[in-house]
């Protein structure tokens, strides 16, 4: 069943020109391209979970209708590409970071760093600080539809002020971390934060 659209963290603000909201070496896109390491898998709802998880303990699991029911937030963000494409202001709808930290009664992250693991194998790391207050989501829905499964769906990690390859598709698992250690592409040459206003493309960058 659908339910209105609830902001919380994340705040609107008035759009600035296209200019100034694009990052150096990005330009301008009305598409949405869409770029995988592999094929798109076919995933059901039905059969869908996901985990929060604190090194080997499990913190929280959900089914689709159980995080379906959570908090649901609102936002409209411009995402990059590290391929240099930007898409400005794009609405998606999900479970912010900071919401799911709540339903599994945290106060605050247990340690400083999280890899998020994907169907297909596919990683990515990211600090919890760009996560938190408001940075991050599970997103479910895209301009008010189901998330495409050609778009990470039913549910991908979105975090539009870095690089599009930490906006992790086909989500299933969370996993805190003490120490930061790269996922899939960061172990292949691309760079460990990703901010695509400093050009972090690769490694070295």
């Amino acid at each position: 069943m659908d339910r209105p659209p609830v902001s919380r963290a994340f705040k609107s603000k008035r759009q600035a020109p296209e200019a100034v909201r694009l990052p150096p070496g990005q330009y301008l896109t009305t598409d949405f391209p869409v770029l995988s390491a592999g094929p798109t898998p076919d995933i059901r709802v039905a059969d869908w979970k996901i985990a929060l998880q604190l090194g080997g303990s499990l913190l929280g699991k959900w089914t689709w209708d159980e995080f379906e029911a959570l908090p649901q937030t609102t936002i409209t963000v411009d995402i990059h590409c590290v391929t240099k494409w930007t898409k400005l202001s794009t609405i998606w709808q999900g479970v912010s970071f900071d919401d799911l930290l709540k339903v599994v009664g945290l106060s605050e992250p247990p340690d400083a760093y999280v890899m998020a693991h994907c169907d297909g194998g596919y990683t990515t790391n990211l600090p919890v600080a760009d996560l938190v207050a408001g940075k991050a989501m599970i997103a479910t829905r895209y301009e008010g539809l189901p998330l495409a499964p050609a778009h990470g769906g039913p549910a991908r990690l979105l975090v539009p002020h870095l690089y599009f390859w930490k906006s992790a598709k086909w989500l299933r698992r969370l996993r805190f971390m003490p120490k930061d250690e790269p996922g899939f592409w960061e172990s292949r040459g691309y760079h460990n934060y990703g901010d695509p206003w400093r050009e972090q493309r690769y490694d070295g960058d």
